[in-house]
């Protein structure tokens, strides 16, 4: 049975364009919606401890400006605004959530190749991949190696 409802989550970063064809395409082969979410990760409340400090001018702004290269991206997609989500909030939990209020049966994350530390304390994707009800398509996004052989 084909997809219906491709949820595809970007970070906005240098590999979102990558994550977001791959679901397109897949949307374009199945006849399906494609939703795009991102979210955002809360400011902490309180930094250095005692001193209590409000970041909320600070979260707004981010929101604004993530709200406007979201709409620059799905625009340029053809994507519904109904289809667009901002959202503020873990995305391991958000994601496969936002899934579940749009009846997705895809959710298109992007995953990047993972040692050490890294890999013993989890990504987002494995998150994601463990709370979902539905598929989970993880593109695999690599920054290309530099002059140097760094990646």
């Amino acid at each position: 049975m084909p997809y219906q409802n491709i949820l595809v989550a970007v970070d906005l970063g240098a590999t979102t364009e990558t994550v977001i064809e791959r679901a397109a395409a897949l949307a374009r082969d199945n006849k399906a919606a494609l939703h795009v979410l991102h979210v955002i990760e809360p400011l902490a409340i309180t930094y250095g401890g005692d001193i209590p400090m409000d970041f909320s001018a600070i979260q707004e702004e981010i929101h604004s400006q993530a709200k406007q290269q979201l709409d620059r991206l799905c625009s340029g997609l053809g994507v519904d605004e109904a289809n667009r989500h901002l959202v503020t909030g873990r995305p391991e939990s958000e994601i496969p959530s936002q899934a579940k209020a749009i009846n997705g049966d895809l959710i298109v994350v992007g995953t990047h190749a993972r040692w050490g530390l890294a890999l013993l304390l989890g990504s987002t994707t494995d998150g994601v991949m463990h709370s979902a009800e539905c598929d989970v398509l993880a593109v695999k996004v690599d920054a290309p190696a530099t002059e140097d052989g760094s990646a």
